[in-house]
């Protein structure tokens, strides 16, 4: 099997796997074991649910079915039948995502696993919101807008505030002046575009070493949420760039660290440590917005703290709107980036233990199209 897919360690013939194509499949594919366990899934099916395989295949697949699900006697029938079997219009309903409709079809595989393949109505994947995502986040839309003036005018107050004190402040104060300033533009110019969580809005895109957005977000740690905690960085020099938007980027790392930093702090200990580390993954794909052609060898960056983990009965949900650890949250930073990485042609998933939490976060490289456009 090529590096590109994820199977969990569970005795799946692998042959068999490479036999059907599984990873290149343009479809969303999952392979469920006899026991009823999710051990395999393509990207497509990543891309799909926005998860990748680390989260997706947390508990029993069967599980996580509805009482009388379809999908439940379309895996049987594969099995009963030793045949391909298909079926119209089922209901799909998994994940924490809202039920959306897919046809489906199952094949067994001669070791008492099955191959799931979904075909989705009513969009592309890899990027453009399918039915099941945008019902998920469709509450807070509105809301957004609403939110959106009322944002702007305290901003501009914030920003004027911050000239008038850069104007007065000592030389080693006006560096955190500056960031004063160039924080509310960058929030503006946010509201601007995205109204927090407009459907119609499209980041703007351009090459970006990504080193320089988390040298960004590092800054704003240490001056604000993250002091006196250990922060670390293990970065990759030799990274390409990215293709994305700084804003948006900066806004994702910025939640990202922000959690890890209040979980960090919240052992009380003054031992607390969030640690950004980079790499680049070979062989690894995505598929880029609006269902265009998998872009290849994607930037990780991790976000990794000591605090005491997330709770095992929110891990399925965690991305999805107002899900939240924290007493008086609101729950929509974790949604905001789950849509903003997933506007990236990218994807997010976690692990999560006592003492170590990681979100890992996979993006596109540049393309020397998009470099010398």
């Amino acid at each position: 099997m090529n590096s590109r897919t994820r199977a969990a360690n569970s005795g799946v013939n692998l042959d068999v796997l490479k036999a059907a194509a599984f990873d290149l499949s343009p479809e969303p594919a999952l392979v469920v074991n006899a026991d009823g366990a999710l051990v395999a899934v393509n990207e497509a099916a990543e891309a799909l649910f926005g998860q990748g395989l680390s989260l997706l295949t947390r508990g029993r697949f069967g599980a996580a079915l509805p009482e009388g699900s379809a999908l439940v006697s379309l895996l049987n029938r594969a099995l009963e039948e030793d045949a391909p079997v298909r079926e119209r219009g089922v209901e799909i309903s998994l994940f924490g995502h809202p039920s959306f409709e897919a046809d489906g079809a199952a094949a067994p595989l001669g070791d008492g696993s099955v191959l799931l393949t979904l075909h989705v109505k009513g969009g592309a994947l890899g990027g453009e919101r399918t039915g099941a995502e945008a019902a998920g986040l469709r509450t807070i839309v509105g809301l957004g807008r609403m939110l959106a003036h009322e944002i702007k005018n305290p901003l501009m107050g914030i920003r004027g505030a911050a000239q008038l004190l850069k104007a007065g402040a000592k030389a080693e104060d006006t560096p955190l002046a500056q960031l004063i300033v160039d924080e509310t533009d960058r929030v503006r110019r946010l509201v601007d575009r995205m109204e927090a969580f407009s459907d119609d809005a499209l980041p703007v895109c351009t090459p970006i070493n990504i080193h320089q957005v988390l040298d960004r977000v590092r800054a704003l740690a240490v001056n604000g949420f993250a002091d006196g905690l250990l922060m670390k960085d293990l970065y990759d020099p030799s990274l390409p760039l990215t293709y994305g938007d700084e804003d948006q980027l900066i806004q994702i790392f910025l939640n990202l660290v922000k959690n890890a930093s209040e979980a960090a702090h919240s052992r009380g200990d003054n031992r607390g440590e969030v640690t950004i580390h980079t790499a680049y993954r070979h062989g690894v794909r995505v598929r880029a917005a609006k269902g265009q052609a998998l872009r290849g060898a994607p930037l990780e960056i991790r976000i990794q703290d000591n605090g005491p983990g997330i709770p095992a009965h929110l891990r399925e949900s965690l991305f999805q709107p107002f899900v939240t650890t924290k007493v008086n949250g609101a729950g929509l930073g974790l949604a905001l980036v789950s849509k903003l990485v997933s506007g990236h042609g990218g994807l997010i998933d976690f692990e999560s233990e006592p003492g170590r939490t990681t979100f890992r976060v996979l993006l596109p490289i540049a393309s020397e199209e998009d470099i010398s456009a």
